[in-house]
């Protein structure tokens, strides 16, 4: 048990691409934390860990801003304050002086400053990814970031369908393939979390994002231009998420992670989404541990209070 108080600053998959022999998906995800002191802590969260914590107080919190000094070079700036959040994890502050906002507008004409622009200047990639419901969408990976980018988005599967030479032509790219083929950019966190309680047979999933990725590049061959070439990649999705992703019985978890006291064994996860064990329950949940970002906590043995569920007959 321990009285340290932590910010959570999310759940970060920053292990190298699984190569083959490297079934496993490189270095297991870690949450990121943040001491008293502005140092960090990578807390593992593979297959069997125990994790226990309690909310140490209310509401979120700051997590300060990036500046961006070129395509592997950043500096995470720590809010002074620890001030409360006031657009999703950052204040008022530390939003407005964050390089990332700026990447969404840079494609339109947007000024960026140097270090943001030698960022976004390297080769991207454009994916179509699926959940674990048939939910789908394009979106847009840094190369260094190629794989790492659909892990921690919680991808069940996953085609690339072009690598462009920079961000600028990625997004136009993007913003075309929403456009004509009607692919949103964004699948909410919350509906990540609700297709884990049944996610659809693999086989269904891969012809689904099989047919999309597939349109994709159709459209992308016919655009014409220049800066991109049109590819056929598959994306190796993590060991990890393989159980979490099989149809299976399982719940939501009942406790609101925002208070009280928390405790589990994380079997598997997807991105952010964990499918826990609650002590001596035999049961399975979904448990979104996306929610603990900039919120406070308290490592300990702590536990989960067992809910009564009925466990389906079919």
């Amino acid at each position: 048990m321990t009285d340290t108080r932590y910010l959570v600053h999310g759940v970060f998959w920053d292990g190298p691409a699984p190569g083959p022999a490297a079934a496993s998906g490189g270095r297991p995800p870690a949450m990121r934390l943040q001491g008293p002191g502005g140092a960090f802590t990578a807390l593992t969260l593979d297959a069997g860990t125990r994790l226990g914590f309690r909310l140490a107080a209310p509401g979120k919190h700051c997590l300060g801003h990036h500046q961006v000094h070129g395509p592997a070079d950043r500096d995470h700036v720590l809010c002074p304050d620890r001030a409360p959040a006031a657009r999703g994890s950052q204040c008022e502050r530390c939003f407005v002086l964050d390089d990332s906002r700026l990447i969404h507008d840079f494609h339109r004409g947007g000024r960026v400053p140097p270090g943001l622009r030698a960022y976004l200047m390297q080769p991207h990639w454009l994916y179509v990814a699926t959940f674990a419901n048939g939910a789908s969408k394009v979106g847009t990976a840094s190369h260094p970031r190629k794989w790492n980018r659909l892990a921690e988005q919680g991808a069940v599967v996953a085609r690339y369908v072009a690598r462009a030479e920079d961000g600028r032509v990625v997004r136009l790219l993007e913003d075309m393939i929403t456009r004509e083929a009607g692919l949103p950019q964004q699948v909410r966190a919350a509906a990540k979390a609700a297709a884990l309680l049944a996610p659809a047979a693999a086989v269904d999933l891969d012809a689904l994002n099989g047919r999309l990725a597939g349109e994709a590049r159709t459209l992308l061959a016919g655009a014409g231009g220049e800066g991109f070439a049109v590819v056929d990649e598959r994306w190796a999705r993590p060991e990890l998420s393989a159980k979490a992703c099989a149809p299976a019985a399982r719940h939501a978890y009942p406790h609101d992670l925002a208070a009280g006291a928390h405790g589990f064994r994380i079997d598997a996860l997807s991105g952010s989404i964990a499918l826990a064990a609650l002590d001596s329950s035999g049961l399975e949940f979904v448990v979104n541990l996306g929610q603990l970002k900039a919120r406070v906590i308290e490592l300990g043995d702590h536990g989960s209070d067992v809910p009564a569920v009925q466990e389906a007959l079919f």
